[in-house]
């Protein structure tokens, strides 16, 4: 029997990009041209998808500093989520119409949100990573601090992995997998905590490590509340697991615009 086809629709789409860029919206359209059959332009998406994130970006850290501050922090992912939307209206408007009409079904906007805050950690974990410390305060251990990091993204890409899937699992998966990322999470603000003792540690690298406990936090109540809801079997709680996932994707916006100009 023909597996029933899914796909993610115009609006979950729109939502990705907001919060994850363009790398998201490729993603995602790479997801549905492949559901339609159409490889090629599955390649094709995906791969314009990173190259306009790399050009808004270099764009961004290219501009001074002093008209960076003066540009408002939402301004940038909305004129970049509108053209997405005309593109992807015009690219899979039509085929996402049919599809609705004849009934058929769509990625939810959770798995969505999932792969715009994945999109969005790689872009702000890579400008943390990237950041111009030439420009800091020398003798630290960078090598040790970025080992640390390391760890921290790889905690951070193992427990994220889960929203993927969170459409497809059995609930006992769920709650398993959602529990581990609490660990995870609470390693990482040890990491963090660890990260500041390091000697001669730039400002600029102390204030965003200030951030990323702020967001380790955020990430346990955000798994803790998703916990309750799947162990309850209810949507009471949506609305706070939704309050706690834009103040995620607002201190990952705040990592990404914090990084020092190149």
């Amino acid at each position: 029997m023909e597996e029933t086809k899914k796909y993610y629709s115009q609006r979950t789409i729109t939502i990705a990009t907001y919060f994850g860029g363009p790398l998201a919206a490729g993603y995602l359209v790479k997801k549905n041209y492949e559901t339609l059959g159409q490889p090629h332009n599955a390649r094709k998406s995906l791969l314009i998808g990173i190259v306009s994130t790399i050009l808004i970006f270099a764009g961004i850290f290219s501009i001074p500093e002093e008209i960076v501050d003066k540009i408002p922090n939402a301004l940038i992912p909305l004129i970049y989520t509108g053209i997405i939307y005309l593109i992807v209206e015009r690219i899979q408007g039509e085929s996402l119409k049919n599809h609705k009409e004849s009934g058929g079904e769509f990625y939810s906007g959770w798995k969505a949100a999932g792969v715009g805050a994945i999109a969005l950690l790689i872009i702000a974990l890579t400008a943390f990573i990237a950041g111009d410390l030439s420009n800091t305060q020398p003798n630290f251990d960078a090598i040790a601090y970025d080992k640390e990091v390391a760890k921290f993204v790889d905690n951070e890409n193992k427990s994220v992995a889960v929203f993927n899937v969170i459409d497809t699992q059995t609930p006992d998966y769920l709650i398993k997998e959602f529990s581990k990322g609490i660990v995870m999470w609470k390693e990482n603000k040890r990491i963090v905590e660890g990260l500041n003792s390091i000697e001669n540690l730039p400002k600029i690298l102390k204030d965003q490590n200030t951030l990323l406990l702020k967001y380790c936090d955020l990430r346990i109540q955000h798994n803790e509340i998703i916990l309750k809801a799947i162990s309850e079997d209810t949507d009471k709680y949506v609305s706070e697991i939704e309050r706690i996932g834009f103040k995620i994707n607002k201190i990952l916006e705040d990592l990404k615009i914090s990084q020092p100009n190149k």
